[in-house]
């Protein structure tokens, strides 16, 4: 079996469309189709319904498809075996949404460059999520924000930013009590249900400020704006840039700040890609060192 004709299926399946697999793949449409007929008389089923331009998984489909993806990911690890005196192969990693726009394309920029035979898969999510893919193996490393309980004994975790808390509000009140703002002007809550926002919230509880709600979102660059428009202020972690461009903002430290979010990466021990794990690691640290400074 070709294991092309596998990786087209599976590109098929994501793109949703045989004229979208095709631009992915830099072939025509037609040679697409070709390679899916010729898959589906070799496992002797359908897999792919056709609906007008669009295309849809069939049942015998779905229940190849992980393993499709499982055979793929193996195929380009032999790349990394057989080359032994070169890093090269196919790293899964994910990233937190902070991470995903600030530090992971410096990252991967400085990878790419050293190491131009990796090929890297990237899943967006929250941090929750994220260590349990890589608990899971489904991942081998992600950025992410410390957990708020202890890691399995297969993982492990290394720190790379510290964020505290901070109040942005508009340019104008500049210079006012941080805790006055926070208890006299509506708040743009960072959003309790993730780990950074419970922070906030656990520092408004022991500081006994009763804030007055407007807005409650886990979307940073979003609560940026939101402020620069004047609805409100927010009490939320100093987090790497970029911020959006042009918001005329205030940047005040809270006293008495609880421990800061931390940002950094979770690896698990028994990933069969070690070494491209290991480079991630390295050029993370490096990219960390030559971040420029926080507006």
């Amino acid at each position: 079996m070709e294991t092309q004709f596998l990786n087209t299926f599976v590109i098929v399946v994501d793109q949703g469309s045989m004229a979208a697999a095709a631009r992915v793949l830099n072939i025509t449409p037609a040679a697409v189709a070709q390679q899916i007929r010729t898959l589906e008389r070799e496992i002797g089923a359908p897999l792919i319904a056709r609906v007008g331009r669009t295309v849809s998984v069939t049942e015998e489909g779905s229940r190849i498809l992980q393993r499709a993806r499982e055979l793929l990911r193996h195929v380009a690890d032999l790349r990394s075996v057989a080359n032994d005196s070169a890093v090269s192969g196919e790293l899964r990693l994910g990233a937190c949404t902070t991470a995903l726009i600030g530090l992971l394309p410096d990252t991967l920029a400085r990878m790419v460059e050293t190491f131009p035979l990796i090929n890297v898969f990237i899943k967006p999510g929250y941090s929750a999520e994220l260590c349990r893919d890589v608990e899971q193996g489904d991942l081998d490393a992600a950025l992410v924000l410390q957990a708020p309980f202890s890691l399995p004994k297969t993982c492990e975790w290394q720190l790379l930013r510290e964020e505290p808390l901070i109040v942005i509000a508009p340019e104008s009140m500049a210079g006012r009590d941080p805790h006055e703002l926070l208890s006299t002007q509506p708040l743009i809550r960072y959003d309790r249900n993730q780990w950074g926002g419970r922070q906030a919230d656990e520092y408004l509880r022991a500081a006994g400020i009763v804030p007055r709600e407007r807005f409650e979102l886990n979307a940073l660059n979003a609560i940026a704006v939101m402020v620069d428009r004047g609805l409100g202020v927010s009490l939320v972690p100093d987090w790497a840039p970029p911020w959006p461009e042009g918001l005329r903002l205030a940047r005040i430290p809270v006293p008495n700040a609880s421990v800061p979010r931390r940002l950094g990466i979770i690896w698990s021990r028994s990933s069969v890609r070690e070494r491209l794990v290991s480079v991630f690691l390295q050029e993370s640290r490096k990219a960390m060192q030559g971040a420029p400074a926080r507006r």
